[in-house]
């Protein structure tokens, strides 16, 4: 089951690097916009870094300091890499962990056209981080953490490569109530964010049993419909989902070709979770969350 809903997230994520989905499209800064990130920042990086994936704004509150080390896992487009390497400074390092070879390219492009050069990308999953321990002064991440299957692995990696004293500011989604079925058991929902979540009290528990103190989970109170407003962009529409390891599965959409190089953009994802969203009042069931933690 891990297997399967991790190939279809690295092809999902790959289909969405390679689509051309950028700030450039009024959805996708809308959905950067309403989950924390000024026009300012949004403006100095480049636009293909936001692909309208977030689900808060990490470094608005990981009071990142001159010379840190700074680590991004799920680092997709650069977005937060991109954001933190300019707060911790040339003398300063922000690392990006991400298991797509497609968003590791688009990151390192988008790297090179910041100009910035205390930026470095690593290809690999988010439970098995390539880094020294306690080499890192902050982790950071931004709706990732609730696609890995095993959450623990990833929170125990953290502390691992934190040095002590070390901080955790991650956005992500967490659970408030239990989801229904047809939301928990479809696989676009789970790439899509959401039934990969976990219970906010198992959050908490998971980050204390990995060594961690100080641990606060805060409800952003931002409204997670704003995904739907990247369904903006779509070109396709999704086939019937199919049933493959219990998971409702929808395979790559067709697309109409339209002007611009989003034309070749894979739509299930977002059209999927769009779907969802109408269906579902999914602020009842899930909140985009603040999670800080302080390695002991």
């Amino acid at each position: 089951m891990s297997e399967t809903i991790t190939e279809a997230v690295k092809s999902k994520y790959g289909s969405v690097a390679t689509s051309g989905l950028s700030s450039k499209h009024d959805g996708v800064h809308a959905v950067a916009e309403a989950f924390g990130y000024s026009p300012e920042e949004l403006a100095s990086i480049p636009a293909e870094a936001n692909m309208g994936l977030s689900c808060g704004n990490p470094t608005a509150f990981a009071t990142l300091k001159l010379g840190e080390v700074v680590v991004d896992l799920g680092s997709g487009g650069g977005l937060d890499v991109l954001l933190a390497a300019r707060k911790v400074g040339p003398t300063g390092r922000a690392i990006g962990i991400d298991m797509t070879p497609e968003m590791i390219a688009l990151a390192r492009s988008n790297a090179t056209k910041s100009g910035l050069t205390n930026i470095e990308y690593h290809l690999a999953s988010i439970d098995q981080l390539p880094l020294p321990d306690s080499s890192v002064d902050c982790v950071i991440s931004n709706c990732v953490i609730n696609l890995a299957p095993d959450k623990p692995a990833v929170f125990r990696e953290i502390a691992r490569v934190l040095k002590p004293g070390g901080r955790l500011a991650v956005s992500d989604i967490a659970l408030k109530q239990e989801l229904p079925a047809e939301l928990g058991n479809d696989l676009m929902a789970y790439i899509g964010c959401i039934a990969g979540a976990i219970m906010i009290d198992d959050y908490q528990r998971g980050l204390r049993d990995a060594g961690f103190s100080q641990v606060e989970i805060i409800d952003s109170g931002a409204d997670l419909n704003a995904y739907s407003k990247v369904e903006n962009q779509s070109l396709c529409c999704p086939p019937p989902p199919t049933s493959t390891s219990g998971l409702n599965v929808v395979e790559s959409a067709c697309c109409t070709p339209t002007p611009g190089p989003a034309s070749v953009v894979d739509e299930a994802l977002h059209a999927r979770l769009g779907e969802l969203l109408r269906r579902y009042d999914v602020n009842s069931f899930a909140a985009s969350v603040k999670v800080f933690a302080v390695k002991a």
